[in-house]
């Protein structure tokens, strides 16, 4: 596997001193979420610029550093028609960045139908999820006609709250160019994390064939909730998803996530001694 890092998870210095660290500290693949580390310039829908594609691409093959993941984490599902048309844009917007990029995928998680995008118990009625459905279907086609992959990352809170609902979307949309970006912890929550063997498991028998990234963080339960921490630092068996990607997926990108500058490398070795030792 290639172990990546989130690159706003860095510290807030210049993209070139951004990558020079992520090379530095052993990895090979980062998640870039445009406007959370460029400040330099504009990065609007308007600025991504098939000049500026090329221009990053350079700067990311210099450094040794793959783009697995091209962030647009909007909300699919907002009921507002005008903003949802901007977010549809945008999504647009970054796929054809991504083509030119030569990132991964293009990522995103699955909303929710109120503007807040906060867990209410609408978002796992059958009404959410085919609203979420319907606007995603015309994002893929595109993506089919640039050439990128659009991934769907499944978060209990969302609409696409299961291993379930993912499949559904994928079967739903049928395109080779919509993968999942699978994230073991965002498939916990209070119900079901004592059982997470069986929620890995059923993730990896349903959604397997179809991931195309993995999120590497832990989780602790903490004032009655499950907080994210760096991997190493939770409750988290990592052994069924290390064995997936043994098995399964040679050279995956694997990104870590809610890590801190002073604790990245020791999550980073702390998944690769896991790896090295299955």
């Amino acid at each position: 596997m290639q172990i990546g890092i989130r690159l706003h998870d860095t510290l807030p210095l210049s993209l070139e001193e951004r990558l020079s660290i992520v090379k530095e500290q052993g990895f090979t693949c980062v998640q870039l979420a445009l406007s959370k580390v460029i400040k330099e310039f504009p990065v609007d829908n308007g600025a991504l610029t098939p000049g500026l594609a090329i221009y990053l691409r350079n700067m990311f093959k210099e450094a040794g550093i793959d783009i697995a993941v091209l962030g647009c984490y909007l909300n699919l599902a907002h009921p507002d028609p005008v903003m949802l048309d901007q977010i549809r844009k945008t999504y647009l917007a970054h796929i054809r960045f991504a083509s030119i990029l030569g990132c991964g995928v293009v990522g995103t998680e699955t909303g929710a139908p109120n503007k807040e995008y906060k867990f209410e118990e609408a978002n796992r009625t059958e009404e959410s999820l085919k609203i979420f459905i319907n606007n995603l279907r015309p994002v893929v086609e595109y993506a089919e006609k640039m050439g990128a992959v659009f991934a769907i990352e499944p978060v209990t809170n969302h609409i696409v709250y299961n291993s379930k609902r993912a499949r559904r979307v994928l079967d739903e949309i049928s395109s080779p160019n919509l993968q999942i970006i699978l994230d073991p912890v965002n498939l916990l929550d209070l119900d079901n994390y004592m059982e997470q063997n069986e929620v890995i498991e059923e993730a990896i028998d349903l959604l397997g064939e179809d991931v195309a990234i993995v999120h590497m963080k832990d989780f602790i339960i903490r004032d009655n909730s499950i907080i994210s921490v760096a991997a190493g630092n939770g409750e988290l068996n990592y052994k069924p998803i290390i064995e997936f990607i043994r098995t399964r997926k040679p050279y995956i990108h694997c990104t870590l996530e809610d890590t801190k500058p002073d604790n990245a490398v020791a999550a980073r070795e702390y998944i690769q001694n896991i790896y090295n030792n299955n």
